[in-house]
């Protein structure tokens, strides 16, 4: 039996991709758009069974070429990028290909476990998994929005597992190939590398230099949840993926340069001393991002603990120390 992973070449996807294809339990079959070639890496290294293209995916389902081959369907594929204005390509991309997967589950009775985000909250400062509660601020955001208010729409009890992960700012390894869209961790480990200085965003929002606030979540976290769902397909829901506590970029910040300090056999200094020594810098507030940041998240937890998923989550110390030291030994490879 195959467990289908879409977008199985990004971040999230190659990184569950892989940790499926450890498990052995089933085949992995992997569905990406490698327009981008260099994706290519983060399955380079992983046993799947196959690898098919996007489009050519959705033929193969209308056509019943999987049909009692699948034990579930990961979905993981979508145009992330939160600055993309055409929003005809972001539905297309992100919503119509949802639906066209769910339906497919819905008539086949196969599992489906999708990314959502916790963009659909724009700035509304509460972030539960409740309509009053959202309010996109751009169109990747509504993509996300709208497919999980297609999903509340079409919801029955005879419906087999949906479950809508709402991640929250995931960093991690196999990330490399996002560019700008990559997490601010991986950001300022190339910063540090590059010159020992690193730029963060002076205050906005109410918040002072680079204490703006985000949950930011390991990708082996997401991971995990996932894996739980895939194990309990007897749960369904609509739920945000954090760690349930904001930390602000500074923390980021110490944590992605002590690591750097720690391979260079250097000792770790406070954020006092890190912006004293000019290694923190701070940088004007993009004229074009104003009204469009979030400054502040944090994930309610609490429906995802009510599904049963109990495991603690790393806090950003210890999973941007992990990931730095991922990185040092990609560099070193």
């Amino acid at each position: 039996m195959y467990v289908i992973v879409t977008g199985a070449a990004g971040f999230v996807g190659s990184n569950l991709a892989h940790a499926l294809a450890e498990r052995g339990e089933y085949e992995v079959l992997a569905v990406d758009d490698l327009s981008q070639g260099d994706k290519f890496a983060n399955l380079a290294d992983c046993d799947i069974a196959d690898y098919i293209d996007k489009d050519d995916f959705l033929v193969d389902l209308a056509e019943g070429a999987f049909d009692t081959s699948v034990a579930a369907i990961l979905h993981q594929g979508a145009c992330s990028d939160t600055t993309e204005a055409d929003g005809r390509f972001m539905m297309r991309n992100n919503y119509e290909y949802s639906k066209r997967l769910l339906s497919y589950c819905m008539n086949e009775e196969v599992p489906f476990i999708y990314a959502s985000s916790a963009a659909v909250y724009g700035a509304r400062p509460e972030f539960r998994e409740d309509p009053a509660c959202e309010a996109p601020l751009n169109v990747y955001g509504y993509s996300k929005y709208q497919f999980d208010q297609y999903v509340r729409r079409n919801w029955t009890q005879r419906m087999p597992q949906v479950v809508g992960l709402r991640y929250f700012n995931v960093y991690g390894d196999r990330e490399q190939h996002k560019g700008r869209m990559a997490s601010v961790a991986f950001q300022l480990f190339n910063q540090y590398r590059a010159g020992k200085t690193i730029k963060l965003f002076e205050g906005s929002g109410g918040y002072g230099d680079g204490e703006q606030r985000r949950d930011f979540i390991a990708v082996e976290d997401a991971v995990k949840v996932n894996l739980y769902f895939l194990d309990h397909p007897e749960r369904s829901g609509i739920c945000n993926v954090g760690t349930g506590a904001a930390q602000s970029f500074n923390d980021v910040a110490v944590a992605a340069v002590n690591a750097c300090r720690r391979h260079d056999g250097e000792q770790a200094l406070s954020l006092a001393e890190l912006q004293r020594e000019g290694v923190i810098q701070y940088m004007p507030f993009p004229e074009d991002l104003k009204g469009k940041y979030q400054s502040y998240t944090q994930a309610d937890i609490r429906a995802l603990r009510a599904l049963g998923y109990a495991e603690p989550f790393l806090t950003v110390e210890q999973g941007v120390a992990a990931y730095i030291d991922k990185l040092y030994a990609r560099a070193a490879g």
